[in-house]
């Protein structure tokens, strides 16, 4: 079992229950790549045992993550030969905090995939205190976008 927060499936619930895995791929190597990977975003989850996961971009995290906690969710994208060119913690139904990079680069390395060494692009996720929903924070901007509440300064979106 791998070590780091854990991050459990906070979306909607009716996706949950209708998400499938299918198409998913658990990559142990480079050779794991195949063609629709490359070039194009794909989903990824880090599961809790350390393994990359992927599966085609329209796959819901929680599919790929076979409904599990995961220690890091987004996208990636591969170059040919399975390098990791860019890498973002974008999943709005695990709401990954930053952190979640050291992962992500654990079980890049582990396969063998060379990568970024960080996220290239980063999104911040916070809950509502006050209204519950889940926010993406931009330029800095602290203020729930559906009630104007005040989002906490640090990730909120349960125990880790």
């Amino acid at each position: 079992m791998a070590g780091g927060r854990r991050y459990r499936y906070v979306g909607p619930e009716e996706i949950r229950r209708e998400a499938v895995r299918a198409g998913s791929v658990d990559l142990r190597s480079a050779a794991d790549v195949v063609s629709w990977m490359v070039g194009e975003p794909v989903t990824f989850v880090v599961t809790v045992d350390g393994t990359l996961r992927v599966a085609p971009r329209r796959s819901e995290h929680v599919a790929c993550a076979d409904g599990e906690p995961v220690l890091a969710a987004g996208e990636l994208i591969f170059a040919g030969g399975g390098e990791i060119t860019e890498a973002t913690n974008q999943s709005t139904g695990y709401c990954p905090d930053p952190g979640s990079w050291a992962a992500v680069a654990a079980a890049a390395e582990s396969a063998g995939f060379a990568h970024p060494g960080r996220f290239t692009y980063t999104v911040v996720f916070r809950r509502c205190p006050d209204c519950r929903e889940r926010n993406i924070v931009r330029d800095d901007d602290f203020t729930c976008a559906l009630c104007g509440g005040e989002l906490p300064a640090r990730w909120n979106f349960g125990p880790g």
